[in-house]
């Protein structure tokens, strides 16, 4: 077990909270959280994995303990959270690193690693999506909104997902034992959900999602040109990102490890033990001996 630091930053004018573990010069692993929560699901992994390496995990704006800007003074949009996570690791001058992709984490992962590959050692994905496979009957209700933004009946569903019950769902949902799940998480995810103008905050990226959509091509085709080394870990029994979306990676990626856990969407709560020993075994065998200069 291992020290874990927790920082905050001003990134193109934002104050963003990020936690920090291992010894800088080991290959760099920049995780990259989902919604509705923050880097608090790393928790665990960054003390699991920071013997190995140099591990990063920032909160978004309006996530976790990162600063909440208004809406009229910040876009809150994928492309942003993607310039904002670039912007702290040009901080901490890392040249290249390793990128775990969960949920939310994926499209601002795919944005940095699409657009600098030169970057990029290796890409760990758990229940995170770049195939139209992956967006099955959770996702109706979101594509609804994408028609019709004013819909009220549709809006009044969406902020289900992030009420106290609709939180509770996504940690236990396709788990077996759900007692292997901190009720901590949800409380936790709700303390910033529950930050005045948080929620229409959430309806915005839920709309925004959409630009994500339309980069599938793009994402799919830089699988294809940069064959980057990808682990899938990824839990089987996701209701939100279900397992076709996975598969999908096959069609594309050359360079895969891929492993399915018997769980739900947050993956680690249950199986982190798992996921973190086939992490260390990955990036050890792709990515070992690689000296990440220091800053």
């Amino acid at each position: 077990m291992s020290t874990v630091r927790h920082n905050t930053t001003l990134v193109n004018g934002t104050e963003i909270f990020y936690r920090e573990a291992g010894q800088k010069g080991k290959p760099a692993l920049v995780l990259l959280h989902g919604y509705p929560t923050s880097s608090h699901m790393y928790r665990n992994l960054l003390q699991q994995l920071a013997g190995d390496f140099y591990l990063i995990a920032p909160d978004y704006p309006g996530f976790g303990r990162s600063a909440q800007p208004h809406m009229a003074d910040f876009e809150y949009s994928f492309d942003n959270f993607a310039r904002i996570v670039e912007g702290l690791l040009d901080q901490l001058g890392l040249q290249r690193y390793s990128l775990y992709l969960m949920d939310y984490g994926a499209p601002v992962g795919f944005r940095i690693a699409s657009a600098h590959p030169e970057k990029i050692d290796s890409l760990i994905v758990q229940n995170g999506c770049a195939y139209d496979e992956g967006l099955e009957q959770f996702w109706d209700p979101i594509k609804s909104y994408w028609k019709n933004k004013d819909d009220k009946a549709t809006e009044r569903i969406l902020e289900g997902f992030h009420s106290i019950d609709g939180l509770q769902w996504q940690y236990t949902n396709g788990v077996a034992d759900t007692a292997l799940v901190s009720p901590d998480n949800w409380e936790h995810d709700l303390r910033h959900i529950l930050r005045p103008g948080n929620n229409d905050i959430q309806l915005q990226l839920f709309y925004d999602y959409q630009q994500n959509v339309a980069l599938y091509p793009k994402w799919q085709e830089y699988f294809r040109t940069y064959n980057p080394e990808m682990l899938i870990v990824y839990g089987k029994n996701d209701y939100i990102f279900p397992v076709a979306g996975a598969e999908a990676y096959k069609k594309d990626v050359k360079n895969l490890e891929y492993h399915l856990f018997d769980t739900g969407h947050f993956a680690l709560e249950t199986h982190g033990d798992e996921i973190a020993a086939a992490i260390r075994t990955f990036l050890h065998k792709k990515v070992a001996r690689k000296s990440q200069p220091a800053a």
